[in-house]
């Protein structure tokens, strides 16, 4: 069974950075791509970056430039850097990965139904 642990959200005040880890174990992590997805009060869930297997990375176009998505296959752990933040990043954050070890390109890891497990999410609140 596939677990995703994340950690590292806060508080922090708009311009700041703060840095995201989610912590997968139950299978051979450097197989499969990861997500990260957001979720604020009202809203539904949507994509924030990704990283495929090979490592590409995709990113929303409200986070580009900003937010930069990284992996240590050696610690099995995915991580979502967020820079200049900004009152509406304020979320709650999911980890985020797929059953099938697949290459695909932009649709298939930016879209929700790729991912088949979940982590228990992690609030950040930007404050301005």
């Amino acid at each position: 069974q596939v677990q995703l642990v994340e950690s590292g959200g806060g508080l922090v005040q708009a311009g700041g950075p703060l840095r995201l880890s989610c912590a997968a174990s139950g299978r051979t992590f450097s197989m499969h791509a990861m997500g990260w997805f957001r979720q604020a009060p009202g809203k539904e869930r949507e994509f924030v970056a990704a990283i495929s297997r090979s490592d590409n990375k995709y990113y929303a176009d409200s986070v580009k430039g900003r937010f930069t998505i990284s992996r240590d296959n050696a610690k099995n752990t995915v991580y979502l850097q967020m820079n200049s933040l900004k009152p509406e990043d304020t979320a709650v954050y999911y980890c985020a990965a797929p059953e099938d070890p697949r290459l695909g390109g932009y649709y298939y890891h930016t879209r929700l139904a790729t991912y088949d497990y979940w982590g228990q999410g992690t609030q950040v609140t930007v404050s301005s």
